[in-house]
């Protein structure tokens, strides 16, 4: 026979609250204080989440240059989150907040980075969608190419606007939308472990501090903002469970924190570069950095295998890579050329501006890929064929650099046709006239370049009667007495890198390395109307005792990284010098005139035994040594992501065993008899939340056993039922009956009528709802539960009864 409740009239469920909604079985209504009220106060969420968010961004101050960036985030994330507000504020449907929120957020990048093309400025056009594309992939291109801290180019901040953007929409819907406030600190994940995967030292701690700060204070907000048992609808109050949220919040940011840091300090800066030394990581940069991670790649004791190869040239060629052409700020950028899936690399056209009179012999250089990473090609320029290659790779008529959206150099072994060009002192002195329209951006400077720079160039070539002339003058006095090759004064006094202001300091103390001298000879080139830029690779490197074919096998290494500058000349095109002292070939049009034989390549270049009949014969896999670097990179790649892997998972599985902990405590309570049958219908209450089943915030212990016999396996199993009312029966005793009757009986036999409900519950829910239920358990952030006028857990661990009743368990 089924027993009642000494107090009847709590017996009934509770009326639902029309403005809360009422769902069907299985969901649970909204409550006055919820999102989808639209008196609801949650403006104070809504700006913590702003505070979390741009405290998270914080951490990429060592990857960004300067700070206008994040000023520029302020605005786009205020908006996004003033406008989620505003649209639920009008009593727009839950379900569309995220995506009127979406289409602010568009019509806001439409106003920053439309360029007028939008309507009224704000209605994006075709014009503008085109636009937007092309920002993405300069800002792309700009953060392949880029050192770091990097410059933020309009591409880059375009991109991090859009990040931030869809990270504020994410956060917003996360907390207020499906109020699940704990899960918005996942997505500033984002902008803090970015450090950790691209900067030596990883994220910086005061941003690590603040956003941890940042993410108590708005769970203690949500808290807050959540009604007080017995207050009118909507009336923040903190609830009897909030000391005990606030120590699991603390908790679980704790173990959320660490694993970032495990993340951050674990992974280094050069993850998914290869194992060449390179400082190269996985964002900025692709095996070659600019500027000072190069300087950084020539310090290294130990230098890392890069490439191998043969060749049919009479010299030794120089291997370019990269090619910077825009000088702005502290560093030199690539050009941003979209990919033209036309130019493959089966043929390449001729440079532009080099004429049929100019000599040129066509060679054959075979390359074996060692311990490079890199989605652009290291090759002999200019190259007119590539043949061997794996996947997709295309050429750029501009910038001559050869590169790939969707493959790398790792492990490829391919053939270059090139040009070998020999143009004639003559040539180059009578070179002139009108510069193309393409090559007139190579002849600009930054408005702040050092005074130095221009009077230098004057100087040096005061009495030049051509350009030519200038040009050969500025690379013999950057290659006599006064300077001196040094990888470690730059960094001793602070001076490294190719901007121009480091180069004004570089003349001024003549020590330096490749790219100071290379970034010198470029920028005064620019100072006396010549155009210039700056071409990335190696140098021919050092020829072993191997012969393949005929051909002395060539090995480059980390230490072969270098700079040089090349200059455009009229009729000829781009020709290459070589200023830095004691590193590289001075060309032969560039030596002095009394010299007639070009001098030696660094690495000990001679000529070719004999002719090349076969220019793939002797790559095989026998006569390579790129076996343990491959070994070597492929454990190194391993441990990396498993780190990776496994921060992750500790983040994810953090709700799971804070979960499990709670269970096992409640249980461990209860069997030492140090609790009432409250803390075990507790239990059932948060196991029926997760699973799916509608807890809401006015439902009695009655109500929601009449809930759970509606559970499959649990209303037609006899022995289920028995142990359920058992447990009821019990917890209204303690609820309402007398002391004397609360006391009577301890909870400690109710343990076993716990487990049988619980395993019938889990047992009726889909794998689905178990699978939730396991990893983003509803009860931990929920406060439902907290609404029922439960006693807290807290009870339980200070008095060890559990029947001292306070005013917020009635």
């Amino acid at each position: 026979m089924t027993r009642t409740s000494p107090a009847t009239s709590t017996d009934r469920p509770a009326r639902p609250d029309p403005a809360a909604g009422t769902g069907p079985a299985g969901r649970a209504p909204r409550t006055g204080s919820g999102p989808g009220r639209p008196g609801a106060v949650r403006w104070p969420l809504s700006l913590m989440l702003l505070v979390l968010l741009l405290a998270g961004c914080t951490a990429l101050g060592p990857v960004l240059a300067g700070s206008a960036w994040w000023w520029v985030l302020l605005v786009v994330a205020g908006v996004v989150f003033a406008s989620a507000a505003g649209i639920r504020r009008a009593r727009a449907p839950v379900a569309l907040v995220p995506f009127l929120t979406a289409g602010v957020l568009v019509i806001l990048l439409t106003l920053l980075f439309g360029g007028g093309t939008g309507l009224l400025w704000l209605i994006p056009t075709g014009d503008t969608l085109s636009g937007f594309g092309d920002q993405a992939r300069a800002g792309i291109l700009s953060i392949q190419s880029q050192d770091t801290p990097a410059t933020v180019e309009g591409g880059i901040l375009f991109l991090l606007a859009v990040g931030v953007g869809v990270l504020a929409i994410l956060m917003d819907t996360l907390a207020i939308g499906l109020r699940w406030p704990a899960l918005a600190g996942i997505p500033v994940l984002v902008p803090v472990m970015v450090p950790g995967f691209v900067v030596t030292d990883g994220a910086d701690w005061t941003a690590l501090v603040a956003t941890t700060i940042a993410y108590l204070v708005l769970l203690r907000v949500e808290v807050h903002l959540r009604p007080a048992p017995g207050s009118e609808r909507g009336a923040p109050g903190g609830g009897p469970g909030s000391g005990v949220m606030m120590r699991s919040t603390v908790t679980i940011a704790a173990l959320g924190i660490i694993a970032a840091l495990v993340v951050s300090a674990s992974v280094p800066p050069n993850a998914g570069g290869g194992p060449n030394g390179s400082s190269a990581s996985g964002l900025f940069g692709s095996g070659i950095t600019p500027m000072i991670d190069l300087g950084q790649d020539l310090r290294r004791p130990k230098p890392g295998p890069a490439l191998h190869y043969r060749t049919t040239a009479t010299e030794q060629p120089y291997l370019a890579v990269l090619t910077l052409d825009d000088i702005r700020g502290t560093t030199w950028l690539p050009r941003a050329v979209a990919v033209d899936p036309d130019k493959t690399v089966a043929d390449i056209a001729d440079p532009p501006g080099l004429s049929d009179r100019v000599a040129r012999t066509t060679v054959t250089t075979v390359i074996g890929i060692d311990g490079l990473r890199t989605f652009r090609l290291p090759v002999p320029v200019p190259a007119k064929s590539v043949a061997g290659l794996t996947g997709d790779w295309f050429w750029s008529n501009s910038t001559r650099v050869i590169s790939s959206a969707g493959s790398n150099t790792w492990g490829q072994r391919y053939t270059v046709t090139s040009l070998e060009v020999q143009p004639t002192r003559e040539q180059l002195r009578e070179s002139g006239g009108r510069y193309p329209v393409g090559i007139e951006p190579s002849l600009g400077l930054p408005e702040d370049t050092p005074e130095i720079v221009g009077q230098t160039a004057r100087t040096v070539t005061a009495g030049a009667g051509s350009k030519y002339d200038a040009a050969v003058a500025l690379q013999d006095y950057l290659r006599g007495n006064d300077f001196s090759y040094d990888t470690e004064a730059p960094v001793e006094d602070d001076f490294d890198g190719g901007g121009a202001d480091v180069i004004g300091t570089f003349l001024e103390t003549k020590r330096g390395y490749c790219v100071h001298f290379s970034s010198a000879m470029a920028m005064m080139a620019r100072a006396l109307d010549i155009p210039s830029r700056i071409t990335l690779g190696y140098l021919p490197g050092t020829r072993t005792t191997t012969v393949i074919g005929g051909y002395n096998r060539y090995e480059v290494d980390s230490h072969d990284l270098h700079a040089w500058p090349e200059l455009y000349f009229v009729g000829i095109g781009w020709v290459p010098f070589e200023p830095t002292p004691g590193r590289g070939t001075v060309p032969d049009y560039a030596l002095p005139e009394s010299l007639t034989a070009p001098g030696q390549p660094a690495g000990g270049a001679a000529s070719p035994v004999a002719p090349l009949t076969d220019p793939t014969r002797g790559l095989t896999p026998e006569g390579l040594d790129a076996g343990a670097a491959a070994e070597e990179d492929a454990t190194g790649t391993l441990t990396r992501i498993s780190l990776v892997a496994g921060g992750l998972l500790v983040v994810l599985l953090i709700p799971a065993v804070w979960r499990r902990l709670r269970r096992q405590r409640r249980r461990a309570l209860l069997g030492a008899g140090r609790a009432d049958a409250s803390l075990a219908w507790r239990e059932l209450a948060d196991t029926a939340l997760d699973h799916g089943i509608a807890v809401a915030e006015t439902v009695t212990a009655r109500a929601l056993a009449a809930g759970i016999r509606e559970r499959p396996g649990v209303g037609d199993t006899p022995e289920v039922l028995e142990a359920l009312e058992r447990l009821l029966v019990a917890t209204e005793r303690i609820r309402y009956g007398r002391s004397a009757a609360a006391t009577e009986a301890g909870a400690a036999p109710l343990l076993a009528d716990l487990d049988v409900v619980l395993r019938a519950v889990r047992g009726g829910a889909s794998i689905l709802e178990r699978a939730r239920a396991l990893l983003v358990p509803t009860s931990l952030s929920s406060p439902i539960l907290r609404r029922m006028g439960l006693a807290r857990d807290a009870t339980y661990a200070q008095d060890g009864t559990g029947n001292v009743r306070t005013p917020t368990d009635a």
